[in-house]
């Protein structure tokens, strides 16, 4: 499945694409119901939240769980990222994000591409994001805010936050845990400054997509985005297949991030049928 002209043009104006019910309810219950075992898996790929230790996101799912690994490779996530980036893609990072009922934190206002750029020596934004809603999204249950056109101010450098208490303080979930872990905690290491996020919004406006499980909102990687804490009874869950150009690969002096946040496998992927995910 390819974008149309009109969803290409949105993307290159806005720095995403909303897609509604892009996978079926029967897909999106074949993903559903492998997530309370990969939520339990003990793994230094799973990241919880600070303050009560319940799960925010687990990374690398792709790689241990076959609905997953095909949701990878599925053909319609695979031929927008070609159609957009202009060439053969590998899966450079694959996370599933929880916004638990009532205690899901927020993800602070940021640019994707800052962290990959900085943390991995990714050369340039050729890099796409499609998150797939596994739940319905809405107003009440943390969605993603976009600012739509925020993707043309480029990277944004922001002086990183560097977050002392994970060096170890009393029963701090992260206590003692490596440096990277400040790029998928509420902690943001590149977080934006409010005053950054209020011109940038006065100048381009504000939205959230929200709609239906199996919805898929594809953005770049420059695209400024953020979500807010969770406060109503409804989970939130949502997978995000990040995609690089196979031309775009990291390349840096520092010792690599865990293959989890940065894919040591950059074969381009043969996409699969678009009956993948119910062929198992």
């Amino acid at each position: 499945m390819l974008l149309t002209h009109e969803q290409l043009e949105s993307y290159e104006k806005d720095g995403f694409v909303f897609l509604p019910d892009y996978f079926s309810r029967e897909e999106v219950e074949r993903m559903k119901a492998e997530v309370p075992a990969i939520f339990a898996e003990e793994s230094p790929r799973r990241v919880v939240e600070k303050k009560n230790g319940i799960v925010r996101s687990v990374y690398g799912s792709h790689l241990t769980n076959e609905v997953f690994g095909r949701l990878s490779r599925h053909p319609r996530i695979i031929g927008p990222a070609r159609q957009v980036l202009g060439g053969e893609v590998y899966v450079y990072q694959f996370k599933i994000n929880a916004k638990v009922a009532f205690d899901g934190d927020l993800w602070e206002w940021h640019q994707d591409y800052v962290f990959w750029c900085n943390e991995d020596g990714m050369p340039a934004p050729r890099v796409i994001s499609a998150a797939v809603y596994l739940d319905e999204i809405t107003e009440y249950n943390g969605p993603m805010f976009m600012i739509p056109g925020s993707h043309r101010e480029g990277v944004i450098e922001v002086a990183p936050h560097e977050i002392p208490a994970y060096a170890g303080v009393g029963s701090m979930p992260y206590q003692n845990s490596p440096k990277w872990i400040t790029n998928l905690t509420a902690d943001l290491k590149y977080s934006l400054d409010r005053e950054t996020v209020a011109r940038l919004v006065s100048k381009y406006g504000i939205t959230a997509p929200k709609g239906g499980a199996g919805s898929v909102l594809f953005f770049h990687g420059n695209t400024i985005h953020a979500s807010p804490n969770n406060l109503s009874p409804f989970d939130r869950v949502v997978v995000i297949v990040t995609l690089n150009d196979v031309r775009n690969v990291p390349v840096s002096d520092k010792p690599p991030r865990p293959d989890f946040l940065n894919a040591r496998n950059r074969e381009p992927i043969v996409a699969l049928s678009d009956d993948a995910l119910m062929k198992l």
